[in-house]
């Protein structure tokens, strides 16, 4: 972190109002409950107007991120919340990455992109198959400058669709800290303890308070 970036950190007051590049309200309220913070407001970018979101075009998740939290600063003239994740598997040199969720193509399914992914993995053994989800999270000040904080959930990839939970490649990801079940057989609460996003957030958190002091 940068000693620009620990001035601005310091210099978020109560009262600071944060957008959140995303539709997603539901991700709004992992990140509140995650940086209660006093008198910081964090709001959807949806719930300012609409959110046309940007190309993502970047060639990492950090790249992906700090372009959806530049958007939205401009749009929004506040400061701004990205994040960016997706699902790496080692067999595979990385991919599906920052094409996650449109490894089967632009306008893919869930269903379909699960199945590109087994099929690319038809001939990988079971110890061959080690995987991470992976979140990397920008927080962008007006100055420019940012903290950037990421998160991993290890784990590998079943020969099967496991589980009713979850959205993604969940009924396919086995996480290493929940035995026995696929990220689709956890409850919201233990996903969230294990999650990539999750662990990004406590990251961001630390960093946060960091600056701050």
């Amino acid at each position: 972190m940068s000693p620009n970036s620990e001035r601005s950190a310091a210099g978020m007051v109560p009262g600071t109002r944060v957008v959140v590049a995303t539709g997603n309200r539901h991700k709004v309220d992992e990140i509140r409950a995650a940086l209660a913070f006093t008198g910081w407001e964090f709001v959807a970018a949806a719930d300012l107007g609409g959110w046309p979101e940007p190309d993502e075009t970047g060639q990492t998740f950090e790249e992906n991120a700090r372009i959806k939290a530049l958007a939205a600063h401009e749009i929004y003239r506040l400061p701004a919340l990205a994040d960016d994740s997706g699902l790496e598997v080692d067999a595979l040199d990385g991919e599906p990455g920052v094409y996650s969720s449109r490894y089967a193509g632009a306008c893919a399914t869930d269903a379909e992109n699960n199945a590109r992914l087994l099929l690319a993995l038809a001939d990988t053994p079971p110890v061959r198959r080690e995987a991470r989800f992976r979140s990397v999270i920008v927080l962008l000040w007006p100055d420019g400058t940012e903290l950037v904080a990421e998160g991993a959930c290890e784990g590998r990839i079943g020969t099967e669709l496991r589980g009713e939970q979850g959205f993604g490649y969940d009924p396919l990801f086995w996480p290493d800290a929940a035995p026995g079940r696929t990220m689709a057989e956890l409850s919201t609460e233990e996903k969230n303890e294990i999650s990539h996003r999750g662990a990004a957030l406590r990251a961001l958190h630390d960093l946060i308070e960091t600056a701050g002091e």
